[in-house]
């Protein structure tokens, strides 16, 4: 009771703070609607707005699930094989240079306005906090772990799934927290830049029909099933590795 509530009091302390600035500041519905107004779009507007989120979740799953799998393929190929690591880290840090919206275009027409390009733009996003973390928790395994995998004579694959991985599971959750924070991020401009259907799709074409109340619905759908994923990594993550707190 005590956590719903301390999720609640600032989500009521910021309804007041968002109603007292269009109060005091007189603004108008389309530079600001009221809270009201938004909630209004969220009941009339309900098969809409869940017909946009079911697409953009899809993608958003989609591209976690794959993130992750290529993020960890990467991450044993850099610890077992020095030699692509000076070609594939440069890969990573170039992932992240080139700004998204400049590679958005790109992957809509390589590969379509459909859920594909949304999901490849999802995927480049998280690629690089899920290697990186899986990576640093891969190299830095307790040598007293290694040592006792040597004493028992564990070859090299049982050691990396049995001892390195798991030594590196703290690190790699606290990577998938911070790509499961940005995922919905490449969803949406891939929506932006060329799709039929999604929620950034919606708040793209509800801005230029000056629906802002519509807008900033499918604004907070977006918010809250970030935040749902969010809650729901951390507390598998929690619950999962029970030994993190003991690593250090």
């Amino acid at each position: 009771m005590k956590k719903f509530f301390k999720i609640l009091l600032p989500i009521i302390f910021l309804f007041i703070l968002w109603q007292s600035i269009i109060v005091i500041f007189d603004l108008p519905h389309y530079i600001l609607p009221k809270p009201t107004d938004v909630f209004s779009q969220l009941i009339n507007q309900y098969s809409l707005l869940w017909e946009h989120t079911q697409t953009t979740l899809i993608e958003i799953i989609l591209g976690i699930i794959l993130g992750c799998i290529f993020g960890l393929g990467s991450a044993f190929t850099l610890l077992y094989f020095k030699k692509i690591e000076k070609y594939l880290l440069p890969i990573l840090v170039i992932s992240q240079a080139i700004p998204v919206f400049a590679i958005a275009p790109l992957l809509v027409l390589w590969f379509g306005y459909g859920m594909a390009s949304k999901i490849v733009m999802t995927v480049i996003i998280i690629y690089f906090p899920i290697t990186t973390a899986c990576y640093d928790g891969l190299k830095n395994t307790p040598k007293q772990w290694l040592q006792l995998a040597h004493t028992y004579k564990l070859s090299a694959f049982q050691t990396l799934f049995k001892v390195r991985f798991k030594a590196s599971l703290p690190s790699l959750a606290s990577g998938l927290k911070i790509a499961v924070c940005i995922a919905p991020i490449g969803a949406v401009i891939g929506e932006w830049v060329g799709s039929s259907k999604g929620l950034g799709y919606l708040m793209l074409h509800a801005n230029a029909r000056m629906q802002i109340d519509l807008m900033f619905s499918a604004l907070f759908i977006l918010v809250i099933m970030t935040l749902s994923i969010y809650f729901l990594t951390d507390f598998l993550t929690k619950k999962f590795i029970p030994w993190a707190s003991h690593l250090h």
